[in-house]
């Protein structure tokens, strides 16, 4: 994975599109992204542009206390064309706060074997540090820093 500085929402959107352009879905199982970093270290950010690039509607907001949300995507018309080969059916976009998790044992309470195991489910786990126990091994992992004021690193 390169590095990216983005100091601007319009640098998170393109380094979110070029990510989505290279990503291979999972074959038997759900594709899951963690995203390791600080506070304000632009992990929502980065998955309000993931969302803006899929076509879903409406505000994406972070799931901080209510730990996740859903989104489904009726055949996004953006889709990367690695990605529209490899989903059946219909897309859903899962976003997770794991935040005020205690541990991979909390998710697993929330239904994470049905939702890691559906193969239409894209997934990013913000605060994936906290959950790393019951992540799949192959999981993506995303590493967001605070640089300065307006800049972010992504690795």
């Amino acid at each position: 994975m390169k590095e990216i500085l983005s100091h601007s929402i319009a640098d998170t959107a393109k380094f979110a599109q070029e990510f989505l352009a290279g990503l291979f879905p999972c074959a038997d199982s759900s594709t899951v992204v963690g995203l390791y970093g600080d506070l304000g270290s632009g992990k929502t950010a980065f998955v309000q542009q993931i969302a803006k690039a899929l076509g879903a509607r409406g505000s994406v907001q972070s799931p901080t206390f209510v730990i996740m949300k859903k989104y489904a995507l009726k055949n996004p018309p953006s889709l990367p064309p690695l990605l529209k080969g490899g989903y059946r059916g219909d897309l859903q976009l899962v976003h997770i706060d794991a935040y005020r998790l205690d541990s991979a044992t909390d998710l697993k309470k929330l239904g994470w074997d049905a939702l890691s195991s559906d193969h239409s489910n894209l997934i990013f786990i913000e605060w994936a540090d906290r959950v790393a126990d019951i992540l799949p091994l192959d999981h993506i992992k995303l590493r967001f820093e605070f640089v300065d004021d307006t800049t972010r690193k992504i690795s």
